[in-house]
Formats: structure tokens, sequence, C-alpha cells
């Protein structure tokens, strides 16, 4: 069996090492992301066996990142796409503390993926499915196939997660809330943030938010609040976590961490408690370094937090 199987698009990134905006600033590094396999990588990282289908365009971004993916324990199932390029995102630090990143993505490799490129087998074997409102906004096809291959793998037995993860310029917020509520109706586990929450199903305190997309059929709803911790619902069971403090360096990628932190521990089994426990402190982590992945952390990086002090961000 294979756990965790993620589909979605993972981008080449360029990133400012240093404050300031790329018009002033020419340090940088080079890396990639994506946020379906940020989440492997998370889940990976702390035991979990993990797959991520994508599309890479036939050029040296598309290359390293199949083996980056490779290199952090993940299987990778990836078409090399010749007539199109990897995706590129560029993050830079216009002033200190803030991050601004845009998106290259328009006709890319990753947009194109098709049914034909997930294999069957991959899905029959999974035990959680995992995608994103990313896919769903960037392509028709590419929405397509993460649809298909949700209910194909939830025929097949798969509990199938989903991460609202709403990006505003690439969909207007009608367009996103419809796709976003058959989503809800097709999965198992849904995660938000408030905010994204309230574009699907309304404003209102976050138990109103969980509660109404529960509504729809998951039966396990994670609000995420950033620093202000998450919320879980689970049938009748709620649960409160609190943030753990740390020191930030980037955000960018810690959602995708909380989310693979969850669903690595639900594949151990784990209550409801540990799993938003263990997803708060993997989100924390990944937010003391640069770079959309390189923070997520090994379980003995995460005792290690809970055993250094308070868990509450304040």
């Amino acid at each position: 069996m294979s756990g965790l199987v993620t589909i979605g698009e993972s981008l080449a990134l360029v990133y400012s090492t240093r404050t300031g905006g790329f018009d002033t600033v020419g340090d940088a590094g080079i890396s990639f992301g994506g946020s379906e396999s940020n989440v492997a990588i998370a889940a990976a990282r702390l035991g979990a066996k993990t797959t991520w289908i994508g599309r890479v365009g036939d050029d040296a971004f598309g290359r390293r990142i199949v083996r980056a993916i490779r290199g952090e324990g993940v299987e990778v199932v990836a078409t090399v796409d010749p007539d199109a390029p990897t995706a590129l995102m560029i993050k830079d630090r216009p002033a200190r503390g803030r991050t601004r990143v845009v998106y290259y993505r328009g006709e890319n490799a990753g947009s194109r993926l098709t049914p034909e490129d997930v294999p069957a087998g991959s899905l029959s074997s999974a035990r959680i499915f995992h995608f994103t409102g990313i896919s769903l906004a960037v392509s028709e096809v590419l929405a397509r196939t993460v649809l298909n291959a949700a209910r194909d793998a939830k025929a097949a037995g798969a509990a199938i997660a989903f991460d609202v993860n709403h990006r505003s310029r690439l969909w207007a917020e009608d367009s996103a809330r419809a796709a976003y509520l058959h989503a809800f109706a097709l999965a198992d586990i849904v995660f938000a943030g408030d905010d994204e929450a309230a574009i699907a199903v309304g404003p209102g305190a976050t138990a109103d938010l969980a509660s109404r997309i529960a509504a729809f059929g998951p039966g396990e709803v994670i609000i995420k609040l950033g620093e202000r911790g998450a919320y879980a619902l689970e049938g009748e069971t709620v649960c409160q976590q609190d943030a753990f403090q740390v020191e930030v360096a980037d955000t960018v990628g810690a959602g995708d961490a909380f989310v693979g932190g969850y669903l690595a521990e639900r594949l151990e089994g784990r209550d409801l408690a540990q799993r938003m426990r263990t997803a708060a402190a993997v989100g924390a982590c990944a937010c003391r370094g640069d770079g959309d992945w390189e923070m997520m952390p090994t379980r003995r990086d995460i005792a290690e937090l809970i055993v250094e002090g308070d868990p509450v961000a304040r």
C-alpha cells in the first residue's frame, strides 16, 4: 500500500537570500516548491510512505524537481513534457518579515497533466489521496485529472483529503466557491484557512465554518488559523490546537507542512489530538528557514521543539 498519494504541480523556485526586492537585490538561491509535493515530503520525513504524481518540462528545473523529491524518499511518477517548460515562481523579501511570491505558470508542463498520466495502480493502493484547490484552478485538464483520480481512489477505498489552498490570482471567488463545494462533497478530510473557508461557505466564527463544511460530507474538517493555531472537528469531537512559538524566517510552505504532519499521523492511526499537535509542530518547524520544504522536520526535530518550551504563540 502507498500510504499517501498526491497529484499536483511542482514549480522551480528562485528566491532572494537577503532582504530587498529583485529590482535591487541580485543574491538568489534555487529550489522548487508545490503544495502537493511539499505535503508528500513533510509526511515522508515523518516515516510515511508517499507518492507524488506530476508533470515536468524536459529541462534542468524539471530534472532537479524529480531528483530532489525522490531524494526525500517520495515515490515519483512524473511525465516529462517535451513541449512545455517547468513552471517557475519567484520569491523575494521587499521588507523584513514580508515575503512576495510571483508565479510564471501559464501553459506550463504541470498544468498539462492528463488522466492518462496517472497510473491506475497508484490510486488503487492508496490509503489517502490528497489534492488542493490550486490544481482545480491552474487548468481545466489538471482539475479534471485530480477529480477523476479522487473519485477512483475513493472507489478503491482511500480516504480523500482536500486542502482549499485558495489562490486569488488564479480565479475569481465565485468560480472558486463552486469548485470548493464540489470538492467538499467528495472529500473525507478538508483543510482550509478561516479566510478560505469563508470564501466557500460564508463568513462566520471558526466553529461555524467547520460545521458548515462538515455538512457537505467530510468527517474531518480542520481550520488553519496561522499564528493562532488550528481548530478541528471530527464528528462530535472538537480539538483546538495552539501554535508553537518559533522564530519565523518564512511562512511559505507552513500550511502544506501542517497538512503533511496531520496526514502522516492519520496513517499511523493517531487520535485527533495527536494529529493536530504533530501538524502544528511540523508547520512551526517549516517556518524556521528559507524554502518551501527544506525545513520540514523529522520526528526527532518535533520532539526537540515540543521539549524546548511553551507551544503557545502569543
